[in-house]
């Protein structure tokens, strides 16, 4: 397991962090993401406070997470609920 040494930069500041090679890109997108919605707000409110900028790029994505975790949770339902349905048939084939 291979790590690597990289810098990521967010919010004008950069930050040294060791990294697996397989998440390298992975943790780079996150930064690049993270700067893009920064610079969306800025323009958007014409906010400059680089805290209040970061505290609402950090609620967006709490929200986001928040709204992908429903929407797997509720095709995990959907999945199992498909899977019963199709033990009962076997089992009334049986």
């Amino acid at each position: 397991m291979d790590e690597l040494s990289i810098r990521i930069k967010i919010a004008d500041r950069e930050y040294p962090m060791k990294v697996k090679a397989e998440d390298e890109a992975r943790v780079r997108s996150a930064g690049k993401q993270i700067n893009e919605r920064i610079r969306s707000y800025r323009e958007q409110f014409g906010i400059d406070d680089k805290q209040d900028l970061l505290a609402m790029v950090a609620f967006d994505c709490l929200v986001d997470k928040m709204e992908a975790d429903e929407q797997q949770h509720s095709t995990d339902d959907g999945a199992v609920e498909k899977v019963n349905e199709l033990n009962n048939l076997i089992n009334q084939s049986l």
